[in-house]
């Protein structure tokens, strides 16, 4: 009797990556499906406006790679859970006072739950996505999360939410190849896809910005107050705390001896607190909520290298772990950009060990 080839459902989007990634595992001989959410847009935000992440056009070239390839394709209806869990959480994090990264929320509660338990219904035997990263076995027998061969586009970061139960289910086909040589893929298997840009910003903002949706569907976050030196002098008024980033110089309206960043937020004050350059940065992070890929840190006590943002190069620190989801980091150096909401993601060289969400200082509450 024969065996049946395993099944694999791809998370397709319409774009280079996940439609290398269809047709990398077709060649390979799986039994290959594609499957597109389409995800919640802000509707006024720009009018008609679609999710970045699942236009018209990037729906139809989906469904066209899929005829192509001679697969079957399906279109979830995701705009609901998509708002609720990740749209939601984008909103409560700048409530909070925080700068939140929904791609995070999207892979542990979207794309890598939501998604892979209709993949399992379909009888997969694994979800594929286009993110740059790859798999490997530790000397355990564990999966370990291995950051892409290209570095430029490594997404590792942003799958720190993911442990073992998902990564035993999980591929990543183009995490193996620089970006470049996927476009080049893509052209060789005639996908038409080759020379489609990569998407950018917050995908569900359509044709507006952050600032714009905030002032909208969270106006209590916009509300003005005052912008203080580290010394506790008033120095002027902001335009509410969400306009504002840690380390950010332009935009803040201050006549000053010489130039201002923001060091911090205190939403219980509604307080941007800013200094000059040499007050910027610190070398010691807190971070909470914690996600380690292997079920647990390696030590209570140990080096590492921390990304402190998606863009951010990992650093060198010591982490000291503090209970079983929160974990301390002091950086051999003061990092400039520490901002709470973001992520704390935790490397050893090119192995991603998991992550958590940065925390606020108890001065900053």
């Amino acid at each position: 009797m024969k065996q049946r080839a395993e099944r694999v459902v791809v998370a397709m989007s319409g774009g280079v990556d996940s439609s290398v990634a269809a047709a990398l595992l077709v060649r390979a001989g799986y039994d290959v499906v594609g499957m597109m959410m389409r995800l919640w847009s802000d509707p006024a935000q720009g009018g008609a406006a679609h999710n970045r992440c699942c236009t018209p056009t990037q729906m139809s070239d989906a469904r066209r790679i899929a005829d192509q390839l001679g697969i079957p394709f399906y279109a979830l209806d995701t705009q609901d859970v998509f708002r609720d869990v990740v749209v939601q959480a984008f909103i409560d994090g700048h409530r909070s006072g925080d700068t939140p990264n929904p791609c995070l929320e999207c892979n542990r509660r979207i794309r890598f739950e939501w998604l892979m338990q209709h993949a399992l219904a379909l009888d997969a035997d694994y979800l594929a996505t286009g993110h740059y990263a790859r798999l490997a076995r530790g000397p355990r027998g564990e999966w370990l999360l291995k950051r892409g061969v290209d570095h430029n586009k490594d997404q590792s970061y942003v799958l720190s939410v993911l442990g073992q139960t998902q990564l035993a289910r999980v591929m990543f086909p183009v995490g193996d190849y620089p970006k470049a040589r996927v476009r080049e893929l893509a052209a060789e298997l005639g996908l038409g896809v080759a020379s489609r840009q990569d998407s950018q910003d917050l995908c569900f903002l359509g044709a507006g910005d952050y600032r714009d949706f905030l002032r909208l569907r969270a106006p209590d976050v916009m509300q003005p107050g005052p912008i203080v030196a580290a010394s506790g002098e008033v120095l002027g008024e902001h335009g509410g705390l969400a306009n504002y980033t840690i380390g950010q110089r332009k935009g803040l309206g201050l006549s000053h001896h010489e130039p201002l960043y923001v060091l911090a937020t205190n939403p219980m004050r509604n307080a941007l607190i800013v200094g000059t350059r040499d007050q910027l940065g610190r070398d010691f992070l807190r971070a909470k909520g914690v996600n380690w890929v292997s079920g647990a840190p390696p030590d209570s006590r140990f080096r590492a290298q921390v990304k402190i943002r998606y863009r951010a190069q990992p650093q060198p620190a010591d982490i000291v772990i503090t209970s079983a989801d929160s974990f301390e980091t002091r950086f051999d150096e003061p990092q400039r950009d520490i901002t709470p909401g973001q992520a704390a993601v935790v490397y050893a060289d090119d192995t991603c060990l998991g992550g958590g969400r940065i925390a606020r200082f108890a001065g900053e509450t």
